[in-house]
């Protein structure tokens, strides 16, 4: 480089651990568009498999033990961060999850760094003193709201000032989550792996990960009211939680639904499996912050039913790209279900390409994505 070149920007994100999760995909998706834009992307955690994939993108990762919560560790932390800022000339600090945003706060504050945060969840306020700490993801210069269900969320707890929040939804990279792009082989391996048979029934996904909110109780409930041969899978990983899963496999198994009911464990192929269903399901008996299977179902021309609540309402337009029920209302799905199957095959597959056009137009893609927040960058640089 010449003497009289400087560096290009570098921009640091910071979360607890890239292990899985779509936290971790957005931080490795804005990684890719900082990189392509120019500037240098850093990312800070306690590390896991998904760095690999973030170096191979052309980012840094920086391990720190990001994933402790106590009061001495963000401490810690905070002085590991500044030292970081001044070393590498960060210019703007990304924080996405709260323990690691009150680090980079304080280490913002003692480099001067600018300070942005994302609004990933919408946060349990269950014991006294969580809203305080939640509050660190609402104090940024730039506060990023994946739907408008969480900043409206925002605005309610936080009074935060409307002129610094961003409404920027999470996107699905329609590289990967393309009909056309799916060759028959990867279906019928997919078909082999989960022993469907050819004619296959009808078939309900819920993609998501095993654990109790996501609602996979709900579906077998309302799979023991919906008559016909349609078989339900459960896509999701269960990785520390073997006793809800155990809970799912008892309650399958007492409704008689042993075959029509499946937990096939994780699917490296989403898109692949998004097409093999005719319909979609989110039963989150909690509101989802955004609900990224949502619209990655969609862009699959998939009809979704999904619960009433959260960003849901945002996502599935009822009877225009798919249905929505009550939370936690096994009798409703089954009946949104029942009806979803009804439909001539011809119905469902336009519903899905609305909803597939609702995804393309309404910029729930990974690239607007980056783009909105490539743009929240330079506002502060």
């Amino acid at each position: 480089m010449s003497p009289d070149r400087a560096p290009a920007p570098a921009v640091l994100q910071v979360l607890p651990a890239l292990v899985s999760g779509g936290v971790e995909r957005g931080t490795l998706e804005i990684a890719e568009a900082l990189v392509g834009a120019g500037f240098r992307a850093l990312v800070a955690s306690a590390g896991g498999p998904m760095v690999e994939a973030l170096e191979r993108l052309g980012a840094r990762h920086v391990a720190l033990p990001l994933d402790r919560r106590t009061p001495a560790a963000l401490w810690r932390n905070a002085g590991a961060l500044a030292a970081l800022v001044r070393r590498e000339g960060v210019a703007v600090i990304h924080a996405r999850s709260r323990a690691p945003a009150w680090s980079a706060l304080l280490a913002a504050r003692r480099t001067g760094a600018r300070f942005v945060t994302t609004y990933h969840g919408s946060y349990n306020e269950g014991v006294p003193g969580k809203r305080l700490y939640n509050s660190v993801m609402a104090r940024g210069e730039r506060v990023i709201a994946i739907s408008r269900f969480i900043a409206g969320l925002i605005a309610e707890r936080h009074r935060t000032d409307p002129g610094r929040v961003r409404l920027i939804p999470r996107g699905v990279d329609l590289r990967v989550f393309d009909p056309s792009a799916v060759a028959p082989r990867r279906l019928a391996a997919l078909r082999a792996a989960w022993g469907l048979p050819d004619p296959r029934p009808p078939v309900i996904m819920l993609p998501g990960r095993i654990t109790r909110w996501k609602g996979q109780a709900v579906l077998v409930e309302a799979m023991a009211r919906l008559r016909g041969e349609a078989i339900a899978l459960l896509v999701g990983g269960s990785e520390g939680r073997a006793g809800f899963r155990a809970e799912l496999e008892a309650l399958i198994a007492a409704r008689g639904l042993a075959g029509r009911v499946r937990l096939v464990g994780p699917c490296d192929d989403m898109a692949a499996a998004l097409l093999l269903c005719d319909v979609a399901v989110n039963a989150s008996t909690d509101p989802e912050a955004f609900g990224r299977t949502v619209i990655e179902a969609q862009a699959m021309g998939r009809p979704v039913i999904a619960a009433d609540h959260g960003a849901a309402r945002e996502t599935v337009a009822e009877g225009e790209t798919g249905w929505r029920v009550p939370p936690g209302d096994a009798a409703a799905l089954a009946a949104a279900l029942a009806g979803a199957l009804a439909l001539p095959a011809e119905a469902r597959a336009a519903m899905g390409a609305r909803a597939r056009r609702a995804v393309v137009e309404g910029g729930y893609t990974t690239e607007a994505m980056q783009r909105a927040t490539l743009a929240v960058y330079r506002e502060l640089l």
